[in-house]
């Protein structure tokens, strides 16, 4: 019973990941969690934003906040094809407010600088969102 479990568990392991597009499966970014100021720096940024959210909603009713929830789904969809040119999402930096800050990312963690960066495979993107393949879009990198 054991054996046809493990295999199983290597059967969905192999047909969730296509190692000759997306490279090897690595274990670690599943198992290590985040930084710890990562994680205080995004509950630090939720408590905020609910705070701003308290305060519309005191000032201009619940209305206010129900119509900024509709329009950053709506912005939050938006994507580009994959390609040459990424998503840059500016309508929903827009409204969030994201826009005016700069923090380390905007000049530390950008990917074209990276060694390792690979550029996105447009067929294979396309094969995803017609269905015609599986996994992700644009697959990370580790």
């Amino acid at each position: 019973m054991a054996i046809s479990s493990s295999k199983s568990i290597d059967q969905a392991l192999a047909s969730n990941h296509d190692t000759l597009r997306l490279g090897l499966d690595g274990v670690k970014g599943g198992i290590v969690g985040a930084h710890p100021l990562e994680s205080l720096r995004e509950s630090e940024r939720r408590f905020w934003e609910e705070k701003k959210r308290m305060g519309c909603d005191l000032c201009y009713g619940s209305a206010f906040n129900l119509r900024k929830d509709l329009d950053r789904q709506i912005f939050a969809r938006f994507k580009r094809p994959p390609g040459a040119i990424p998503s840059s999402m500016l309508g929903l930096e827009a409204l969030t407010g994201s826009l005016d800050d700069f923090g380390f990312e905007d000049y530390l963690n950008v990917p074209q600088d990276s060694e390792v960066f690979r550029p996105a495979d447009m067929h294979h993107g396309m094969e995803v969102h017609l269905g015609l393949s599986k996994g992700p879009v644009c697959p990370n990198i580790n």
